[in-house]
């Protein structure tokens, strides 16, 4: 039987928002809108910060208002606060985001402990052209 997720201080991030907090899952979600000027995205324009325990967590606008995350870039998610509680949804309770700023332990987006394809480090030298099984 699934349990129910955990949300405290919940609201949906509406077209008119700028910011959203709460914590989902025992994770910590913070999100802040910064109007660059620019047209398009979903929830209201500009561009969404949004992290996850107090690291980033890439969102990208899509074309038709919808929202996908480096997590999950397969699915499109209504919201920026939907796209992050997926996030958390596909973390898990332990894996975390990679460490904001470039600091030592950053994966370049990778979430921690997820290694480079092949198992390397992410070299470019490792890089090979192709599609492989």
């Amino acid at each position: 039987m699934a349990s129910a997720p955990f949300v405290v201080g919940s609201r949906a991030a509406g077209a008119q928002e700028t910011r959203f907090e709460e914590t989902y899952r025992g994770r910590r979600i913070v999100g802040v809108r910064h109007d660059d000027g620019r047209s398009g995205g979903g929830s209201g324009g500009g561009r969404w910060h949004v992290a996850v325990d107090g690291r980033p967590l890439h969102l990208m606008p899509r074309a038709d208002g919808s929202w996908v995350s480096m997590v999950d870039h397969y699915e499109s998610y209504a919201t920026p606060l939907a796209a992050a509680r997926a996030a958390v949804d596909e973390l898990g309770p332990s894996a975390r985001l990679g460490a904001p700023g470039g600091a030592p332990d950053d994966t370049s987006g990778r979430t921690e402990h997820s290694p480079a394809p092949g198992g390397g480090k992410g070299n470019e030298g490792e890089h090979r052209c192709g599609v492989h099984a």
